[in-house]
Parts: C-alpha cells; sequence; structure tokens
C-alpha cells in the first residue's frame, strides 16, 4: 500500500494512457461526439481521430462580407425597422431586408448589405433619410458576422456535408472573415451552397383589371417564418417538392389571400407564367434571393378546401419546383433560414478559395506520419547520446511519447480534427517535453549518485521549479492564438498548450517518479 502512495504519480499516467486508448480505439465513441469540435471530418480507420481539411481533402473557401456600416448613427427617436425602411428607400436596388438598424445605448449601427452600393450611395441615403452618423467603413458588425456563421452552419448540416464547418476568422491586422470547411467535398458545390444568401417568399401572382385591361400584380403572401414545419425535399406525382406547414397563425390570413386571388379558385388554377405572364391564370411563385424558381397553381381538391375555409384547421401544403435540386436548396434555404450579408467570393478583398483532393490529403497524412516518427527517433537519438544509460533516456521517451498518446486521446473524445497545424503542436510537444525531462535529468544526476529519496526530491524540486517557470511562459505566450479566430494558429496554440498542461500535471511528475525509482536505493 505503501508503495502505491508514492507512485500514485505513475497510476495517475496509466490512468489517462488508458482512458486515451479507449477513446481513440473504442467502438462506443466511433459516432460523432454531440459536443464535437467545429470542422471535423468523418473518423476513418483503425482509430476514432477526425482529420479536417488538409489531411482528407476538400474545400475551403476564406471570404469577407459583403458590406458598409454607418457606427454612432442617431436613430431620431424612430424603431430600428422604420430607420431600415427610410434608409432602403433612398437607395436605388436595396430592399428593407438589405438594410440592418441595431439600436444600442453605447453604438447604434446601420448596415447595408446589397451589393454595388459604396460608399459615397450610403452616405447620401442617411444624409436623406435625415439620420446623423460619425463614420462610414467597409464590413459589418460582429453580431452579423455570427449571424452568418449560424445560418451557414444550418445550411451545412442541413445540405449534409459531414464534417463541414463556418467560423469567423480574424487576421492580424483585424481584418475580418468567414471560413467555410467542407471535407470531401468539390469548391463547385460549396460555392453554390455559400454564395446565395437564400431569401426564401411566396408570391402570389395574379391579374388586375384596370381601366379596361388586365395587368398583373405580386405581392408577398409567405415568408420563413411563416412556416411551422418544413419538410425534406421529395419526389411527389406532380413532381419535385418541399411539403410545409403554415402557422395556425397565419393560415386563416393566407387562404383569405389564396380565395381572393383566385389562386383557389373553384376547379382549381391553372398556372402559365413560364410560357406567358402576361396571360395566365393565378400562381404561386416560389421566389428566392429575388428569382423566381418555380410558378404553379392549386389543385381543385386544395382550392375548394380553402374555398370552404378548411384547410386553415389543417394547414399544409407542397412547393413545387422544377427539379429535385431546387427543392432541395429550397428546404435547405427555408430551414436554415436567409444569410444576413453575402460572402464575397471575388477573391478582391483577400479572400480565397482552395481545393484539397482525397489522395493529396491522404498524401499529406503520410508525410505527417513519417514526420513525427523523424521527430521521435532524433529525439531518442540525442538522449541516449546524452545520457549513454537506458535506465535515464528510456523513461524519458516513454514519458515523451506517452503525451502525445493523451493528446490524441483528447482529440478523438472531443471530435477535434487533426490538421497540420494540430500536427505541428504535436511535433512542438515532443521537443519541449523532452526539454523539460533532460533538465530534470541533468538536475537530478548533476552532483553525481543520488544517494537517499531525501536527495532526489530536492533536487527534482529545484527542476520542476524551471519547467513550471517555463510551461507557464508558454502558455502566456500560447493564449492569445488560442482564444483569437486566427485560423490554422489556434489549433497549433490549443494543442501546445494542452501538451505543457499534460506535462506539468501529469507526465513530468510521473518521470521523477519513475527515475527516483530506478536510481536510488531507497524506494
Amino acid at each position: 500500500m505503501g508503495r502505491l502512495r508514492d507512485n500514485w504519480r505513475v497510476l495517475l499516467l496509466v490512468v489517462f494512457l488508458l482512458v486515451s486508448t479507449f477513446a481513440l480505439f473504442s467502438p462506443t465513441l466511433a459516432s460523432e461526439p454531440a459536443n464535437a469540435a467545429p470542422g471535423n471530418a468523418t473518423a476513418t480507420g483503425p482509430t476514432n481521430l477526425k482529420f479536417g481539411l488538409e489531411l482528407s481533402g476538400g474545400t475551403r473557401i476564406t471570404a469577407p462580407l459583403v458590406g458598409l456600416t454607418a457606427e454612432n448613427v442617431q436613430f431620431n427617436d424612430d424603431e430600428p425597422r422604420v430607420v431600415e425602411q427610410n434608409v432602403a428607400a433612398e437607395l436605388e436596388g436595396a430592399t428593407s431586408s438589405d438594410v440592418t438598424a441595431r439600436l444600442s445605448a453605447n453604438a447604434s449601427t446601420v448596415e447595408v448589405t446589397a451589393e454595388n452600393i459604396t460608399e459615397q450611395e450610403f452616405r447620401s441615403a442617411l444624409d436623406a433619410s435625415g439620420y446623423q452618423y460619425e463614420t462610414v467603413r467597409e464590413g459589418v458588425t460582429a453580431a452579423t458576422r455570427e449571424e452568418v456563421v449560424g445560418v451557414l452552419n444550418d445550411k451545412i448540416n442541413e445540405a449534409g456535408l459531414s464534417g463541414g464547418s463556418a467560423q469567423q476568422v480574424t487576421t492580424a491586422t483585424g481584418q475580418h472573415f468567414i471560413r467555410v470547411e467542407a471535407p470531401n467535398r468539390d469548391t463547385s458545390e460549396v460555392q453554390k451552397l455559400v454564395s446565395e444568401r437564400g431569401t426564401v417568399v411566396v408570391k402570389a401572382y395574379y391579374p388586375v383589371e384596370q381601366n379596361g385591361s388586365t395587368t398583373y400584380k405580386s405581392k408577398i403572401v409567405l415568408e420563413r417564418e411563416d412556416f411551422q414545419d418544413i419538410g425534406t425535399a421529395q419526389e411527389t406525382q406532380s413532381g419535385p417538392a418541399v411539403p410545409v406547414t403554415v402557422k395556425e397563425s397565419v393560415a386563416p390570413e393566407f387562404q383569405q389571400t389564396m380565395v381572393d386571388t383566385r389562386v383557389a379558385r373553384p376547379g382549381g388554377s391553372r398556372c402559365e407564367y413560364d410560357q406567358n405572364p402576361n396571360s395566365t391564370e393565378s400562381c404561386l411563385l416560389v421566389v428566392v434571393d429575388g428569382e423566381v424558381v418555380n410558378s404553379f397553381g392549386m389543385a381543385g381538391r386544395l382550392a375548394g378546401s380553402m374555398q370552404r375555409g378548411e384547410w386553415a384547421k389543417d394547414p399544409g401544403f407542397q412547393l413545387q419546383t422544377l427539379s429535385m435540386s431546387e427543392a432541395q436548396q429550397v428546404a435547405i434555404n427555408l430551414r436554415a433560414g436567409a444569410l444576413p450579408a453575402k460572402l464575397d467570393l471575388s477573391g478582391e478583398d483577400g479572400g480565397t478559395t482552395s481545393y484539397i483532393s482525397s489522395g493529396q490529403g491522404a498524401s499529406f497524412k503520410i508525410d505527417s506520419l513519417i514526420t513525427g516518427i523523424i521527430a521521435v527517433l532524433a529525439v531518442s537519438g540525442v538522449v541516449f547520446v546524452r545520457y549513454s544509460d537506458v535506465k535515464v533516456a528510456a523513461p524519458m521517451i516513454v514519458t515523451a511519447l506517452s503525451e502525445v498518446v493523451i493528446l490524441l486521446g483528447f482529440a478523438a473524445a472531443i471530435g477535434y480534427p487533426l490538421d497540420l497545424s494540430v500536427i505541428a503542436g504535436f511535433i512542438a510537444v515532443i521537443g519541449t517535453g523532452v526539454d523539460d525531462l533532460i533538465i530534470i535529468a541533468d538536475e537530478v544526476m548533476a552532483e553525481g549518485e543520488v544517494s537517499s529519496r531525501r536527495v532526489f526530491q530536492s533536487r527534482f524540486r529545484k527542476a520542476f521549479w524551471v519547467i513550471g517557470a517555463a510551461a507557464a511562459t508558454t502558455i502566456i505566450a500560447m493564449s492569445p492564438l488560442a482564444v483569437l479566430s486566427l485560423g490554422d494558429l489556434q489549433g497549433f496554440a490549443i494543442f501546445t498548450i494542452l501538451g505543457v498542461l499534460v506535462g506539468v500535471l501529469i507526465t513530468r511528475p510521473a518521470y521523477g517518479d519513475i527515475l527516483r525509482a530506478l536510481t536510488t536505493n531507497d524506494r
């Protein structure tokens, strides 16, 4: 019992190694954890490790958001919605959905996210609307960037892009970008998903008699927030469609509008909008980002239900499209929501699009493994040359490698994707870990043989103070990189810090116990 108490640090290391091994190889963790980190690819191979874009292949898009922001705007007691409408009215080519006003006690802002709006046009619109402001700058607010990331992640999940993710990235110069990663996906597929804002509305298109002639009008009858349930795209007898259910609070008004516009006419309506929009019966139009993707009439049975006022009690119908891909896109946009701002994919403002093939990713994976093996062999060779004593050097190598196993187990447990930056962090951990172990060995063996446990503990404590101070310095230096969204540097910093903590709290003390047991007679 006394020996177990004296060597509890070694037992703690063994426990961590067993837990890490379980996380790496247990089939119960093979499925993706609920708290998996963003950007992970599907686990493949004998382990539960997940690999990021660089090691699995896929597409990465890094782009800024289109927009201009006016800061410290005086709203003149107007509600934000009124401000949006007033500013949009002064901008050609923009609607109120392209303008976002945020009222704050500290700094109220107005954003315009429509394309091709110049800074001067935005300033003129604010002046014409009577709103004073302090500055106008390129870009959008932090709240809009967060909303874009949330919507993009929803779109990625709805589209079934396993392992895909969206996140904010901030450069060292303070520029803000949105990074979208989709392992094992080609560039065109990802660009199609993120390039459009995805605003979906349903419009009634109907004829109106004016001055003896027939003209056509359209008005929005359903928006995303009007739907209670949105099904998945599916093939129906009438073609590709998305089953939807309208909210009970909206259904009576929508039903009456269908009757008033004669979309729900006796016997149903036949839409010929595609053939001749100026000579057709009333239609429903599915409009995505201002473009009509499909038009359709209404079956007689459904129209009769609306005329009798029965449909509102069970308000479901189908949004029909021309192709299955359009139906899938409509379903994704309705469920995920519209982007408050578009990504600028032109590349003119520092954005990039890169594609790594699966073969290239596999090659990177092999190269990373070879690099890790070379690092271990190089460190092992230096240690054995330095000490020429297996009792000192062998535990040192084993202890250093145990840190890597623990970190790999941690990555597997939380589903963190391994990429080249994380691999670099592992190599850095091996190097700094062995450095600390050499400090311990040198301090303990510097004054000759260790005569007793008391002498060993005295020398070990001196060494531990040195490596503790070095660890604190490393953590402080890496913390900004781990906290800030600086892309690949974040993964490197996170695992370097984790490696230092594992070393100071678990492996260095365990190595001390092992070295004491091998070099002293007083065990």
